[in-house]
């Protein structure tokens, strides 16, 4: 069901359509705003699309990562609305904090769900509509923890984000000959509240969301020809990022 869709929005081919989930807060949410600043129409994906608006001609919609076939109904929803679907931002994520021997087997299945099963659902879903423009592309927001294990309790939720990365050249792979491009994103800690809650670090020792953004904006700019795989963005010495 969509929620608070507000004005004529976007139709055939106007502005470029991007769905961004997680939409809400911390990264998603300065995504989508950041975006809409740059003349993108954006479609959020939302647990509450109630308590979040962007306003006109922005689309908000009910999406939870954990409910099977709602990637499909968010993009049938985008679609309806605006004929089309130029990029996808893979955002949602959860993360546990646990080792390999104290993680339950419901912790690991719902990071697995979060994090790789819902976005593999909502490129497929979206995937004609990406082909379609001859230009598509997908951004999916995994983690420094894809590309290393930093700590014990990072160990469940870095596999999981090891294979979101897979995820993303996967979907070049496949995708290339139709000119759908993607690129891993792969911050450390960020200044959002999921940072928050697993450092103690200060808010200015992060990486600031804003310059996510717009690094990830620039990538979504980038012709078919300057395709960025991977994105590594660190905060802190780290040995190769």
């Amino acid at each position: 069901m969509v929620e608070n869709a507000t004005g004529d929005g976007a139709q055939g081919g106007a502005g470029r359509v991007v769905m961004v989930s997680g939409a809400n807060r911390g990264i998603g949410l300065v995504l989508a705003e950041e975006l809409r600043g740059q003349g993108w129409v954006v479609s959020a994906g939302v647990r509450d699309p109630a308590a979040f608006s962007l306003g006109a001609p922005h689309l908000v919609h009910g999406f939870d990562a954990t409910a099977g076939g709602a990637e499909r109904d968010w993009v049938e929803a985008t679609v309806a609305r605006y004929g089309r679907v130029d990029a996808i931002i893979a955002n949602a994520g959860v993360m546990i904090p646990h080792s390999i021997l104290d993680c339950s087997e419901d912790e690991m299945s719902l990071m697995l769900e979060v994090n790789l099963r819902s976005p593999i659902r909502l490129v497929r879903a979206a995937w004609p509509h990406l082909a379609a423009c001859g230009a598509g592309r997908v951004v999916v927001i995994a983690s420094l923890s894809g590309k290393r294990v930093k700590s014990a309790e990072s160990g469940p939720y870095a596999m999981t984000k090891h294979a979101a990365v897979a995820l993303a050249h996967s979907i070049k792979r496949t995708g290339w000959a139709a000119g759908i491009r993607a690129t891993a994103v792969c911050p450390g800690f960020v200044a959002t509240d999921m940072a928050r809650s697993i450092t103690t670090r200060a808010d200015e020792t992060m990486t600031q969301p804003q310059d996510v953004a717009r690094m990830i904006a620039a990538v979504l700019d980038l012709p078919n020809t300057a395709n960025v795989s991977e994105l590594c963005i660190s905060c802190s010495e780290e040995d190769l990022y």
